[in-house]
């Protein structure tokens, strides 16, 4: 086995619709993409359900781990020779850029919340353990694989090294928002990434921003605001979102009670037996195994399961109306007793979905730092100023979770012949609920 690094004789660029153009001169970069388990990424879509919603959103965890290596090889361009950059560390940035996405499952967020999983624990497994990956970062030294992971568990040493993974304005997040936005269509997450490239500068612990760059920085900012609440919370994706979660609690649920299936969830064994899942099982999921079984699980006897799978292949998706909680607490227990009533498991069928965010955060004394490690503008006179303290745009949002609350169910079962009293009854309390029923997609 060849150990260390050498350049390529030729350089390898890859054409991409974000970024133009993918550079990879790195011989340790060019062979950690042709392991099978980074090109496995090429079966996971970046945005799980969303391509139900914006027909573009096909693109993978490949196309966006390549970006995200590709924005962090331009600021470490940038970097060279300025204080605090320390060029030992170069191949270890690509790497973890690169790789920071490895452990991701097929629609993983709706997956580890069903089966309890974590891709950030994979992605440490499959850096460091008996993979293709782990055995070509070990051509740097029998530690590099080790830092690799710390990098994207944010615990090695040199945080600079970590913020330009892991931030409140970092490659990963600067790829998504502009790969998201070109493949579903919108407008909303594009800002100038050039301009906030040039005025980014090393410190010793975070990557921070010339004041002159401030306004650029506040359009990146918005822009993802823009993003969560347009495209990554769309009422149409997180109800498809939704029944996938319960087709995922349905087939725990039948194979815990013994159910014999049609087609048996052999690659999901892993996550009903006591033993761990092995590494190797776990690389064997991808989006179209699941997508196989969600097909095939259309013709099985149980009828909730078989429904489910069909709504999702077929895109008929739930309705929804906006929940608040002190308008529905009376209203709760009486809904799942009527949904039982005509034959509906409100298990299924009654799903309250909450969405999340937080645009912008600075750091409160007392609490884990996490990912919100605030952005430092650096002045005229050196001084380092927290944005929000510069921006008004910024501190408008600034520390201020946004959370949306929605109820999904089959809208159409409530149209059908049969217990029409008790029908009757739902609709009054769901329509008499102020909010949003229909979706424009």
């Amino acid at each position: 086995m060849r150990m260390g690094n050498r350049m390529l004789e030729e350089e390898k660029v890859f054409k991409d619709p974000v970024h133009r153009y993918i550079h990879v001169r790195d011989e340790l970069i060019w062979d950690l993409i042709g392991t099978k388990e980074f090109q496995r990424l090429r079966r996971i879509r970046q945005l799980g359900t969303t391509f139900l919603t914006f027909h573009g959103a096909e693109h993978t965890r490949f196309n966006h781990s390549l970006g995200v290596y590709e924005i962090t090889r331009r600021i470490i361009e940038k970097f060279e020779g300025r204080p605090h950059w320390v060029p030992e560390e170069r191949l270890l940035c690509l790497s973890a850029a690169l790789l920071h996405d490895i452990g991701h499952g097929p629609f993983s967020h709706s997956f580890e919340k069903v089966f309890q999983t974590d891709h950030e624990w994979w992605t440490r497994k499959i850096i460091t353990g008996d993979t293709e990956v782990r055995e070509v970062l070990s051509r740097m030294g029998d530690d590099f694989p080790q830092k690799v992971a710390d990098v994207i568990e944010k615990t090695y040493p040199n945080k600079l090294v970590v913020s330009l993974i892991s931030s409140q304005i970092d490659a990963d997040r600067m790829d998504y928002l502009q790969r998201d936005a070109f493949y579903t269509g919108v407008s909303y997450g594009h800002f100038d990434m050039e301009r906030i490239l040039r005025v980014m500068r090393p410190m010793e612990d975070q990557a921070v921003i010339k004041y002159t760059g401030m306004h650029a920085v506040e359009d990146y900012i918005m822009s993802r605001y823009q993003m969560y609440w347009q495209v990554y919370f769309h009422p149409v994706t997180r109800s498809a979102e939704v029944i996938l979660s319960k087709i995922l609690q349905r087939v725990k649920a039948l194979s815990e009670s013994g159910y014999s299936f049609r087609y048996p969830p052999v690659h999901f064994e892993g996550f009903f037996s006591e033993k761990p899942l092995s590494l190797s099982d776990y690389l064997e999921l991808d989006e179209s195994v699941v997508m196989y079984y969600f097909h095939m699980w259309q013709k099985e006897e149980d009828p909730i399961l078989k429904d489910l799978c069909e709504r999702f292949m077929n895109r008929r998706l739930f309705k929804y109306v906006e929940f608040h909680q002190e308008h529905f607490m009376n209203e709760w227990s009486r809904l799942e007793q009527l949904f039982r009533k005509i034959g509906i498991d409100p298990d299924y069928y009654l799903v309250i979905d909450s969405s999340s965010d937080l645009p912008y955060d600075f750091y409160r004394p007392g609490e884990e730092e996490e990912e919100r490690l605030p952005i430092h503008l650096i002045m005229p006179d050196n001084r380092l100023r927290e944005l929000s303290r510069e921006s008004d745009i910024v501190e408008a949002i600034s520390g201020k979770k946004r959370t949306d609350h929605k109820l999904y169910y089959p809208e159409e079962w409530l149209h059908t012949p049969g217990a029409e009293k008790e029908k009757r009854e739902i609709l009054h309390i769901l329509q008499a609920h102020p909010g949003k029923t229909e979706t424009e997609f």
